[in-house]
């Protein structure tokens, strides 16, 4: 049965690099308070950049590696949660800059679970035949949402923005079934306030458990869904949310083989971007190999999450 496949990939991050020494400055903290809580070293931050700079400057990148032309693309996807813009669309946006001419465009808010929503929503597209190639984005400008006067989460954000080129594929093997849901009951947990200046809001401790306990049945089942085993993954790629929840949770998986993703070190939490910049990340440092499967899991507001395994371009 036909399917889709992710062809290439893009990653983009701003220039300016904000540290924890940087952070110590600003608010009563310290380097060795973030790294012992969080793993985070550093950060980007985007200086004059929007959102759909960032989402533009990865999705160029995976558009140029994909050897596809502009006018093939048929379908535009972004995951944000930190977009101001309404409409038009930062999906529609960047098929504008692309020179995509008539593509279907949108945005999905789906928080740190986004991109792998988006993901499986363009994959679904495909398999139904309403699309032949897609664009999908996490691009996030999280400093915009931060509260810089909260030592508790400004810490934790940074900017960037990842791509992938998901083409249909005849084996239909190249992405696997998503396993999705939510838990609204406590949606609070992870949210941005509203209001025009929304702030982002965190619940660590209640973040931290749900997401070692909860989400490792949630990885076992996109595994079983795709047909194979922890075991045998190549990679495993969750939001980087915090080095603590993506060691504990690929631990309890038992992916003893897998390169694990620990951009969050250099990045931070960025969000519906994280999955995409780290999986760019690995694939272009050649740390998970052409065809090997890869586990995305996503996960965080709402509290909201999404995963699938995919095949590496």
């Amino acid at each position: 049965m036909p399917g889709s496949r992710i062809t290439a990939l893009g990653h983009y991050q701003p220039a300016k690099v904000l540290t924890n020494d940087d952070l110590a400055g600003m608010v009563d903290t310290s380097d060795e308070w973030i790294r012992q809580r969080t793993g985070i070293v550093t950060r980007r931050i985007a200086e004059s950049e929007s959102v759909t700079d960032l989402a533009a400057a990865a999705a160029g990148k995976a558009l140029a590696s994909s050897g596809l032309a502009p006018d093939e693309i048929d379908m535009v996807v972004v995951a944000t949660c930190s977009a101001m813009d309404r409409c038009p669309s930062i999906a529609t946006q960047v098929a504008g800059r692309l020179g995509v001419p008539a593509a279907v465009g949108f945005d999905v808010n789906n928080g740190c679970a986004g991109f792998c929503t988006a993901l499986a929503t363009a994959d679904h597209a495909i398999r139904a035949g309403a699309a032949r190639h897609a664009l999908v984005i996490g691009a996030e400008r999280m400093t915009d949402v931060t509260d810089w006067t909260d030592r508790s989460t400004c810490v934790l954000l940074g900017d960037g923005a990842g791509a992938a080129v998901l083409s249909r594929d005849p084996a239909g093997g190249g992405v696997g079934p998503v396993v999705w849901g939510s838990d609204p009951t406590r949606g609070h947990a992870v949210r941005l306030d509203d209001g025009w200046q929304p702030r982002f809001r965190q619940e660590g401790q209640t973040v931290f458990r749900w997401a070692t306990t909860a989400l490792v049945p949630i990885a076992e089942e996109a595994c079983r869904r795709a047909g194979i085993t922890p075991a045998e993954l190549g990679a495993v790629v969750t939001h980087q949310a915090n080095l603590r929840i993506v060691e504990a949770i690929t631990r309890r998986l038992g992916a003893d083989r897998a390169v694990v993703a620990r951009d969050v070190v250099d990045s931070g939490n960025t969000s519906a971007a994280s999955v995409p910049l780290a999986l760019a990340k690995l694939v272009e440092r050649g740390e998970a190999s052409s065809g090997a499967p890869a586990l995305l899991l996503g996960f965080g507001g709402g509290l909201s999450w999404a995963g699938q395994v995919v095949t590496c371009p």
